[in-house]
């Protein structure tokens, strides 16, 4: 196996065929379901305004639940490097998607904004770690939008 190298696998099976397939846009859901092998299934859907069901999560959901998550991972990493103990991380994260007049969208920014605390070490520079964070976390560098931040950090 080459350790440099990773690779990742979901199944995908769309559930929104309502009898008629897509013969026409209203008449089918967005409804799908993600699967990894031993892992609990995740229903999935488009966005409300996009006909999709809202109590399931959603494609821009899932960019922006990633990117928040890879943030953390990173930072936690960095931090302990940097010898600063983290205590609770949480973060509220916002993405923005700009719709074209063809129909098509793109991000076009993610602000996260996470809240550290820490136990140890120093505040201003566990505040900075949130750049370099940013700059090894796997899918922000994947990504072609600025993904930001405003942190706080709590002695």
């Amino acid at each position: 196996m080459n350790l440099s190298e990773h690779r990742y696998g979901v199944s995908l099976e769309w559930t929104g065929n309502r009898g008629t397939g897509t013969q026409t846009y209203r008449g089918y859901g967005r409804d799908h379901v993600l699967r990894a092998p031993g892992l609990p299934d995740l229903a999935g859907t488009a966005d409300p305004t996009f006909h999709g069901d809202k109590d399931r999560w959603n494609p821009e959901q899932l960019l922006l639940s990633a990117l928040s998550q890879c943030h953390m991972l990173s930072y936690l990493h960095v931090a302990v490097k940097n010898g600063i103990s983290v205590i609770s991380y949480e973060d509220d994260a916002e993405g923005t998607l700009r719709l074209n007049r063809d129909g098509s969208g793109e991000f076009t920014s993610v602000l996260l904004r996470p809240r550290v605390r820490i136990a140890s070490g120093d505040a201003e520079l566990a505040n900075t770690l949130h750049e370099e964070a940013n700059r090894v976390c796997f899918i922000a560098r994947s990504v072609n939008f600025p993904v930001r931040h405003e942190a706080s950090i709590e002695p």
